[in-house]
């Protein structure tokens, strides 16, 4: 697990503890749905998603750009697109990464990147309900997990994780948005050094972030890091009620296959579901059972 230390913009100590891991054999079976006589070309389908102007719709819709780099609001049932929100790529349109406000949001430990893959934004909650206070959403190529206020529309905040390769498995908010969680697509030594691509199995490792964010303001932290076995880690979702204080990852490539992954990463007939409980990491913080390993990373406010 790793708890870092903050400094002004870029941290330099993380701190690593490595605790109990629950892995679990899981298998999928689909059930049955039931038909619907009502097709896509129902007569009535038009007029039950249109809203007449200067009416409101009852629902935003978060998505992500994908490549973009970018986070679009949309309204629902209506379809109409309210904004494109710019966060990791730069946008002429608005000026984003190009004035003096907000070109430092693009700056990274590698220097200003303009770009960026985004995926999975989720929501702020408050006892599982979301509160409508921030929407955070992930880079995905140098990871990042950025923050948007909800009542500006704005990215605020976006803050780089190290130890870590394709943030694919992020940006999942915890019950009381105590914590975003991300996880790690591909494996990478930790502590970083050079290492052939060929001893992958065994010495690259995974790392499952847990972002504290600040009730009041949003502000987000590195709390610690939980290093894990060399799978590529997917989607994730907190537990809930009884479970709250849990975290359950979906994995892939349980093999640590390096070459050819198509074959490689699919041998085994069965993948593994991670589950961390994260209350129990933070008592193990307390107790001073973790390691502190060196690491640097951007923190834009």
């Amino acid at each position: 697990m790793i708890n870092l230390t903050k400094t002004d913009m870029l941290k330099n100590t993380i701190t690593l503890i490595i605790i109990g891991l629950v892995l679990v054999l899981t298998s999928c079976n689909n059930g049955t749905t039931k038909k619907s006589n009502t097709g896509a070309l129902g007569g009535d389908i038009a007029e039950r998603v249109y809203v007449a102007p200067g009416e409101h719709d009852e629902f935003y819709g978060f998505i992500s750009g994908g490549f973009s780099g970018q986070l679009a609001v949309y309204g629902l049932p209506s379809g109409r697109l309210f904004k494109v929100i710019p966060v990791f790529s730069v946008d002429a349109e608005k000026g984003y990464g190009f004035n003096e406000e907000t070109k430092p949001m693009l700056q990274t430990s590698f220097g200003s990147i303009p770009w960026d893959d985004s995926h999975h934004p989720d929501l702020s909650q408050t006892d599982g309900i979301i509160d409508g206070r921030w929407c955070f959403i992930n880079a995905n190529n140098t990871p990042r997990i950025a923050r948007i206020s909800l009542k500006t529309f704005e990215t605020e905040e976006i803050i780089e994780i190290p130890n870590s390769a394709g943030n694919h498995s992020s940006a999942f908010v915890t019950e009381n948005t105590e914590y975003v969680v991300a996880g790690t697509r591909f494996s990478v030594p930790v502590p970083q050094r050079d290492m052939p691509i060929d001893e992958y199995k065994g010495n690259f490792k995974g790392a499952v972030s847990f972002i504290k964010v600040d009730p009041e303001s949003g502000e987000m932290n590195i709390d610690f890091q939980v290093l894990m076995p060399g799978f590529d880690y997917d989607l994730g979702h907190p537990g809930r009620g009884e479970s709250h204080g849990w975290f359950f990852f979906t994995t892939y490539n349980t093999e640590e296959a390096n070459t050819l992954l198509e074959v490689n990463a699919s041998q085994n007939d069965k993948d593994f579901i991670a589950a961390i409980n994260w209350k129990k990491a933070q008592e193990y913080i307390k107790e001073g059972k973790f390691k502190e390993v060196p690491t640097n990373y951007a923190h834009n406010v």
